[in-house]
């Protein structure tokens, strides 16, 4: 059995998302749409890919659909009706885990027939472009009312928001605003809801083959799911190695890859919830408890500044009209040469951005 530790752990998701030589692919065509990038802020999915491609960042052939863990990504045209069989959950106990809610103490108690339910209902409502609080409305007064809530803050009762965006993939909706101006819409020639899962296995292994080597409890926190269900749909084609002492999985045609993985130089300045933050063995991204508390903060995550393969450090952004301004915090001192390449990257963060210019600052 190979046997790692964290770094070269490390160095391998590294390369297998893209954050190593940043080359010309158009966006959907980087590995990383394999599992998506979620839009955790305005213009962070652009940011995460600005990370990987010097192309253009529009692309016709992405979309945004409420995806795992019922949060917005970016996803291939092409992939969504896969994606939606992978993501419907494999059972009751499982469809229960991803909507745990105490909103709805007795409606995550249906399994199954929440999603089903509310994918229907979301097929009825989106037939065209709508308000999403119109949509909420709508699909809130479809589906069972242990679904939904008494809202103080709108004085209305609607759908619990772990039900309406689990099930919005499912019921052919896309995300085609953000924000308060918030649009859904339905995704063309959308062929229904899956009646079961399938290929659960195939969106295991492509966890696996970007976020690996990693164990079940990983892959059921990424999805929001549990990870004794997750064991029984455990895909076969994984190799077992160890990082650090603990047996971990990967698929078997990328063991070499994992032996020859060497830390990448150079900068990249990722986006809040870039796919490389969404592992959910921390302690394999970040060793140092109170430098993951800095990453991962209960509201409000920053972007993580990797350097030379390791995070080093967080930032965050203000927008204004013509720059982003970018305040770095390093969790080290930096070099006259890191920060020369740091502030040449704050350029991939402007072209993102949509703005000519990027200034940076320390604290």
């Amino acid at each position: 059995m190979l046997d790692v530790d964290r770094g070269q752990a490390m160095a391998y998701r590294v390369a297998a998302l893209g954050l190593g030589t940043r080359g010309r692919k158009r966006p959907a065509d980087l590995a990383v749409l394999d599992l998506g990038v979620q839009e955790y802020t305005p213009d962070s999915a652009r940011v995460a890919l600005a990370a990987r491609t010097t192309a253009a960042l529009d692309d016709d052939r992405l979309i945004m659909v409420w995806a795992t863990r019922g949060a917005p990504h970016l996803h291939r045209r092409a992939d969504l009706p896969t994606l939606a069989a992978q993501l419907w959950p494999v059972s009751d106990a499982d469809a229960t885990a991803r909507i745990t809610s105490g909103q709805i103490p007795e409606g995550m108690k249906l399994g199954l027939a929440a999603f089903v339910a509310t994918a229907d209902a979301f097929r009825e409502v989106v037939t065209e472009t709508m308000p999403r609080g119109e949509v909420s409305t709508q699909v809130s007064a479809r589906v069972p009312r242990s679904l939904t809530y008494d809202c103080r803050a709108c004085g209305a009762r609607h759908i619990a928001g772990t039900v309406f965006q689990h099930a919005g993939l499912a019921g052919g909706v896309q995300v085609e605003s953000r924000g308060r101006d918030a649009m859904l819409g339905p995704i063309p020639d959308w062929p229904g809801r899956p009646e079961a899962n399938q290929g659960i296995g195939e969106l295991i292994t492509a966890y696996l083959r970007l976020l690996g080597p990693a164990a079940p409890a990983a892959v059921a926190k990424y999805l929001g799911s549990a990870t004794a269900e997750l064991r029984t749909v455990w895909p076969d084609g994984l190799a077992q190695v160890r990082v650090d002492g603990r047996t971990v999985w990967l698929p078997e045609d990328r063991v070499a890859a994992l032996r020859k993985a060497a830390p990448v130089p150079g900068v990249r300045l990722l986006p809040p919830m870039d796919a490389l933050l969404q592992a959910r063995d921390r302690d394999v991204l970040v060793p140092d408890r109170k430098q993951q508390r800095e990453v991962w903060r209960v509201l409000g995550n920053p972007g993580a500044v990797l350097f030379d393969g390791e995070i080093a450090g967080v930032w965050r952004a203000k927008l204004g009209a013509k720059r982003v301004e970018l305040t770095v915090t390093p969790f080290g001192g930096l070099s006259a040469s890191a920060r020369k390449a740091l502030e040449a990257e704050a350029a991939a963060v402007a072209r993102a951005r949509a703005v000519p210019d990027a200034t940076v600052r320390y604290t």
